[in-house]
């Protein structure tokens, strides 16, 4: 008796900032492979999880939002997800239902357009509309781009998502699994990390520093114990925004040190020696080193 063949393909997330397609990525993994936040634009690099559907492995890339550029960080991030879009073999657009066919989203719809790419719709958040007001949104998407198939989705609750996983299962093409079993993701743990503790610092500094701050990883340490250490730098680009970020007698940074370390202790399976500095690096966002570090573009 033949074994079942496997089966292994890239799905690319594109929408809106906010859209949900963070959350929709650890749902259909079963597990936090990318930050969430109330804020928008808080994915700002292609992060790759790894979701299993029977024998086959999909591969989700979730995208920056694509939006309206303005700096160079932002060039790079809508560079990048239509980057992931071009190497995809399935490209999903999840929109907020709640917001409908907006601008940012209408600029996607015409961007797959001039690509010629195809592409599957996800109405996200649809827990929060009344039945009878979905139909005319979702024909509203449905005028505007001939989609292969659209699901009504909650990536916060798993509504729609087992369906949502399955046809992409089905659209994948034969062929050996890229990442061991156990793999829920690709990024390097060191930038998992940092993005862990920047996903602490956007929601508990949210108000005072919008996209002010980034987290960078300085030193992974092992040790004979079995914990590890890690040493993490806070950059921000003003002396007032380090005072909001230390906050009186350092206790915002102290909190935003804790979170990380209880979440990364969770991740990790083992004790976590988390430190955590505070530094002014002025244009950070135009530094051609940490756009490398993410994987973006320089020159876009």
């Amino acid at each position: 008796m033949n074994a079942p063949k496997s089966h292994c393909g890239f799905v690319a997330l594109l929408g809106a900032p906010n859209a949900g397609k963070s959350t929709l990525v650890n749902q259909l993994v079963g597990a936090k492979v990318s930050i969430v936040t109330h804020k928008v634009q808080t994915t700002r690099t292609r992060i790759r999880g790894i979701a299993l559907e029977g024998d086959t492995q999909i591969v989700l890339v979730d995208t920056p939002g694509i939006f309206t550029p303005k700096r160079r960080l932002d060039r790079a991030m809508v560079h990048a997800a239509w980057a992931g879009a071009g190497d995809a073999d399935v490209v999903v657009l999840v929109a907020d239902a709640r917001q409908g066919l907006d601008d940012d989203t209408m600029r996607i719809v015409e961007g797959l357009k001039e690509n010629g790419r195809k592409a599957v719709l996800a109405l996200n958040k649809v827990d929060d509309i009344k039945r009878e007001k979905l139909l005319p949104i979702a024909a509203q998407f449905s005028e505007a781009f001939e989609f292969d198939r659209v699901f009504m989705i909650s990536a916060l609750n798993g509504s729609g998502c087992a369906d949502l996983r399955k046809y992409l299962a089905e659209r994948m093409a034969p062929g050996p699994w890229l990442y061991p079993e156990d793999e829920l993701s690709d990024l390097p743990m060191r930038l998992m990390a940092a993005e862990i503790t920047r996903e602490k610092v956007f929601l508990r500094l949210h108000d005072e520093l919008p996209y002010s701050a980034t987290v960078e990883t300085d030193q992974w340490t092992e040790r004979d114990d079995g914990s590890v250490r890690i040493d993490q730098t806070l950059y921000v680009e003003r002396d007032s925004q380090k005072k909001i970020a230390l906050g009186k007698g350092g206790q915002k940074i102290k909190e935003i040190g804790s979170q990380a370390r209880t979440e990364l202790e969770e991740m990790l399976e083992r004790r976590v020696h988390l430190f955590l500095f505070v530094k002014v690096r002025e244009n950070w966002q135009e530094d051609r080193q940490h756009l490398r570090e993410w994987g973006l573009e320089w020159d876009v």
